[in-house]
């Protein structure tokens, strides 16, 4: 009943939408879209194989221009994706964009607020269905647990456009923090926590190039965060700190009938805490990961999609046995890694409805929960899949 209402209201944003277009000094875009998911073998989604409706993506998003150079961004959406992210409306981001400078060959712009994070190919689209590639993007590099901290960080942020005779550089650096609630910290940790996890800072640094007169474009990016556990006054964690290193690696190629997109990472994650049982977590190990998608433009209307995902948990223990000798209890080896190849097709019904199917299978579960602790696991099998089908209109 609640999708229903909301699908509802979204449907007379939409007919507002349409009556108050020529507003002056704000532009404003909506999206809503619904579906039917399952995952087999697997609480990826829901806690049963049962196929379900919780595939829902409702927002809005404006921006107000102040004058040339200042303007005032913002979305707000509703999501329910199962057990894949928190449940319920969030504002995705709400920033003011200065342009410092434009040039003929260079332009310069600062965000200062809660900004977008465009480190990765498809982080600045990752929040509007119609945009991405897939219905879920892979899960190496777009992980579902962390969909909104890494969205989005409470901060500024700047980048930079140039052309020259080298091709178009894009260089963009961010500082900030994200919000996490008591919720996604249960998840993060184990559902035993009653603290909550704090982010002390994400500082981000990428830049991509595209050399002149080709369709091929590279990037690297760097990410270095923080973290601190804040606990409650009874808590099985009395202190806890973690720290993130990642750097990723990007190249896509466009052609007129397909496009050829991949990133690589390495995350060095370390995890220090005491709890009051007098056991003390250390962790210190290396991630590594990656994906290559194909998509192919059967028709102007029609696209197929191909991916092969990965991410090993630990690049010194691939197989995950290590894990059945955690002081914290034994973790099966399959949450070690975690493998997926993923088919796709999106049909244009017209310019602004579109539905899309896909369906992976996937080998391990190191991508669908923080592989700590044995209670904070996501249940799955060695071997598992899920398929979605989805129906998006935007406006």
């Amino acid at each position: 009943m609640k999708q229903l209402r909301l699908i509802g209201g979204m449907l007379a944003l939409a007919i507002m939408h349409k009556a108050n277009a020529g507003t002056e000094n704000v532009t404003w875009n909506g999206f809503i879209a619904q579906g039917i998911t399952t995952s087999t073998d697997s609480h990826y989604i829901t806690d049963s194989n049962d196929i379900t409706t919780e595939l829902t993506e409702a927002g809005v998003n404006a921006t107000y221009t102040l004058n040339s150079s200042l303007s005032v961004a913002g979305q707000l959406v509703y999501l329910d994706g199962g057990n894949r992210f928190s449940q319920g409306s969030r504002v995705d981001y709400l920033f003011v964009d200065w342009r410092v400078s434009q040039m003929f060959d260079w332009q310069l712009n600062v965000h200062i607020g809660r900004y977008k994070n465009r480190h990765w190919l498809y982080s600045a689209t990752q929040d509007v269905p119609q945009t991405r590639p897939s219905i879920t993007l892979p899960q190496s590099i777009y992980y579902d647990g962390n969909r909104d901290v890494a969205l989005s960080s409470d901060g500024i942020a700047i980048q930079s456009v140039s052309s020259g005779n080298t091709g178009t550089w894009e260089v963009r650096w961010s500082y900030g923090r994200s919000p996490i609630g008591k919720d996604d910290s249960k998840k993060l940790l184990s559902p035993q926590v009653q603290g909550r996890v704090k982010q002390d800072f994400v500082h981000q640094f990428s830049t991509y190039w595209r050399p002149d007169s080709t369709q091929l474009q590279l990037g690297v990016s760097l990410l270095q965060s923080e973290f601190t556990y804040q606990p409650a006054k009874q808590d099985i964690l009395l202190n806890g700190g973690s720290m993130i290193d990642r750097i990723t690696l990007a190249a896509r190629y466009d052609s007129e009938n397909w496009e050829l997109s991949m990133e690589l990472l390495r995350d060095r994650l370390i995890y220090q805490g005491t709890f009051a049982n007098g056991l003390g977590l250390d962790v210190d190990k290396t991630g590594e990961g990656g994906y290559i998608q194909w998509r192919y433009f059967l028709q102007h209307n029609l696209t197929a999609l191909v991916r092969i995902d990965t991410y090993d948990v630990d690049r010194q223990d691939r197989k995950g046995k290590l894990l059945e000798q955690s002081p914290f209890g034994k973790i099966p080896a399959h949450y070690g890694y975690m493998d997926e190849i993923t088919l796709g097709l999106s049909f244009d019904i017209t310019s602004q409805v579109r539905i899309s199917g896909e369906y992976s299978r996937v080998r391990g579960a190191g991508r669908i929960a923080t592989v700590l602790f044995p209670d904070s696991l996501i249940y799955a099998q060695p071997y598992w899949s899920n398929w979605s089908l989805q129906l998006m209109y935007w406006f």
